[in-house]
């Protein structure tokens, strides 16, 4: 997951593959609870990890269930099954509305002593429907802040409530009020049929079909008459169904249906196909598809899978515009704003009042970056209509603020296709763990650019310049991928030796042919060969004398150059060495050239041996590195020296904090963001 400040998407041509999607948020939690209340225990497979399904996990074990992991990403609860749940509990659930309510309901019913609280944003969104509903029946529920709003506090004996008429809940606001309370009721229907009457108009009937789905899986089979009357019959008792598998999230489908549709496809089979959910879905978001459909995409389908493709020039390519009711799919009806951008047209979505009180205020967050990217935005209480830029040269590089929202970062990063072939800042990528922790590798695995688009950032410089560490550093903060090339000539050096290869020139080709497809790859801190942690192994002297060796042999370093290019992927690379910019990556935006005089090398590199236990000479190790330098600037072959575009920057006096900072305030400020300062 990226997990940094901002994530810089380059101008991204095409996409192709397929990808298998998270499990549904809606299902997952509802699963989780319903799984809490029954008796006996569930195996819940596919479940989605993310930051709703562990706050929902953790409240689990707050009050009494059993949570033990099933292998992979299944997890068996043993549940409730008519005990009471453990209290006090204080059960802290972020900004998981899919708990908050459910959770509210459920325990009012259940009884206890309890306190729910969440983030900030928690705290504003509303809940007083569902609260008042709960009250009618005689629930203690107390606002702990703001009236109408978590955090709350419950108090409430068990068995103590009035059911005999029907509980009345607003419909408008959010259809998670009415799931709580179908949840929750079967806990107390034991003599007598329970009513529930919505009042006003139901929003998002789709959700609300989940829910009543799902039950009927947990033995509650629940009647309804138009959506505005729902009744749980006497004797209603939640039993396990054993094992149950969720669906893969129509609502994170709906970024890929979008990618089909928009981006054009080098590989074959062309498109975009989509494991984990199909046409059958029980989730309403599927019918997203539809919309895409009428937008021009083209998507077939089957059970379990999905396949998108753009249409043809002129046969649906670029899209059509919409206008269109989109109370049926809330939350995937955000996607369509952006595929709005590709359209010829206005596209107007209408019945969207419940973005407002969604993770953040919706409709305000997609108008504050569609206008950023060049789009003409009208937003009103319920609805946004979306004019594309009237020309390539219209888009705009933009930073995108995501406001703490998945949704919203998800569905910008599919602008980064535009046409006009221009980056996209996500601020905060990290708030797609949500519901989707791995949005933006599973995007990006999907995505191609040309290689020219994506950036490169060269640190090149002396031995202990400090180069390495401040290249890791950079590449950590941008979320790029990391290329050490003094690393992968140890590696070199290292698997030659383990194949019985001496380094020496007798064995120049069999070492080129091995470094051709040698399976070095940088996680972290650590260098792996293949599977294997070869981090502290290729620090030793023999192998730092054999990289020596193997460096200077002309077929080995053109292998060594073809290896170094395959590191170029996307969002983005920071590579550091010797001649990064002058020979790997000449086409950089950014070359550093990172120096220090040979004394505080000396000094940084005394300071290393001596904390691993190694006794050293400071004169000795200036006297070596300068020797060092004299070798490396005066060798025929990519001999150490700046290149002629490449900005030195002299560390003596700077940590390696400062270091970084420097090097990417002078990235930050070569982007061509209207806001690249505020990142």
């Amino acid at each position: 997951m990226f997990d940094t400040a901002f994530l810089d998407l380059p101008a991204l041509s095409a996409a192709g593959g397929e990808v298998h999607l998270p499990g549904s948020k809606s299902i997952s939690n509802r699963v989780l609870l319903l799984a809490a209340l029954s008796s006996g225990s569930t195996t819940v497979h596919d479940l989605l990890a993310s930051d709703d399904t562990r706050v929902m996990l953790d409240a689990l074990r707050e009050i009494g269930c059993s949570v033990d992991a099933a292998g992979g990403s299944s997890v068996r609860i043993t549940g409730l099954g008519g005990r009471p749940p453990r209290s006090p509990a204080k059960l802290f659930l972020g900004n998981a509305g899919t708990a908050m309510r459910p959770l509210t309901a459920a325990l009012a019913l259940l009884g206890g002593e309890f306190e729910l609280s969440g983030v900030a944003r928690m705290h504003e969104r509303p809940i007083r429907d569902l609260v008042d509903a709960l009250r009618q029946m005689g629930c203690r529920i107390d606002y702990l802040g703001a009236d109408g709003y978590p955090p709350l506090r419950i108090v409430q004996a068990p068995g103590v409530l009035a059911l005999a008429a029907p509980i009345r809940v607003r419909g408008d606001v959010s259809s998670q009020f009415l799931t709580a309370l179908l949840m929750a009721l079967p806990l107390a229907a034991g003599t007598q049929d329970i009513v529930i009457e919505v009042l006003g108009e139901l929003i998002s009937k789709p959700y609300i079909a989940i829910t009543l789905a799902l039950l009927a899986r947990f033995g509650i089979v629940v009647g309804q008459q138009d959506w505005q009357r729902f009744t749980i019959a006497a004797g209603s008792r939640y039993q396990s169904p054993g094992s149950i598998h969720v669906e893969a999230d129509a609502s994170s489908a709906s970024y890929f249906v979008a990618l089909g549709a928009i981006a054009s496809s080098t590989c074959e089979p062309k498109g975009i196909t989509l494991r984990g959910v199909g046409l059958d879905s029980i989730q309403g978001d599927i019918r997203f598809v539809d919309a895409a459909r009428a937008m021009g995409a083209v998507v077939t389908g089957g059970p379990n899978w999905l396949h998108i493709q753009r249409a043809a020039p002129g046969q649906g390519w670029p899209l059509k515009a919409i206008d269109m009711d989109c109370n049926h799919i809330p939350d995937a009806a955000m996607t369509l704003a952006v595929m709005a951008l590709y359209a010829q047209g206005s596209s107007t979505l209408r019945n969207i009042a419940s973005w407002r009180v969604k993770e953040t205020d919706r409709i305000a967050a997609m108008a504050t970056g569609l206008r950023r990217l060049g789009a003409s935005v009208e937003e009103g209480a319920d609805f946004i209509r979306i004019t594309p830029p009237p020309q390539a040269r219209d888009w705009k590089a933009a930073s995108i603020p995501t406001f703490d929202d998945h949704r919203v970062a998800m569905c910008f990063s599919l602008a980064a296709f535009n046409p006009a072939g221009l980056p996209v800042r996500i601020q905060d990528p990290g708030c797609v763990a949500k519901t989707f922790p791995d949005y933006f590798e599973a995007l990006l695995a999907l995505a191609q650019a040309p290689a020219e688009c994506i950036p490169v950032i060269c640190i090149d410089g002396p031995t202990a310049s400090g180069k390495g560490t401040v290249a890791a550093a950079l590449a950590r903060q941008l979320g790029y991928h990391f290329l050490d090339s003094g690393a992968i000539y140890r590696v070199t050096a290292l698997a030659a030796v383990r194949a019985g290869l001496a380094p020496d020139a007798g064995n120049e080709a069999r070492i080129a042919a091995l470094a051709q497809t040698l399976p070095v790859r940088f996680a972290g801190d650590r260098v792996l060969l293949g599977s294997d942690d070869v981090s502290q192994a290729i620090r030793t002297e023999e192998v730092g004398v054999n990289a020596s060796r193997v460096s200077a042999m002309p077929a080995v370093r053109a292998a060594l150059v073809a290896l170094q290019h395959g590191f170029l992927r996307l969002p983005g690379l920071v590579a550091d060495g010797r001649d990064m910019g002058t020979v790997i990556f000449p086409q950089a935006p950014l070359k550093i050239y990172l120096t220090a005089s040979a004394e505080r090398r000396a000094e940084r590199r005394h300071k290393q041996l001596i904390s691993k236990g190694f006794s050293a000479s400071i004169g000795d190790l200036c006297a070596a590195l300068q020797a060092r330098d004299a070798r490396d600037g005066s060798r025929s072959v990519a001999p150490l020296t700046p290149a002629q575009d490449a900005l030195v920057l002299d560390n003596s006096d700077l940590t390696i904090d400062e270091t970084v900072a420097r090097v990417l305030a002078e990235w930050q400020a070569r982007q061509p963001f209207a806001v690249s300062a505020q990142g």
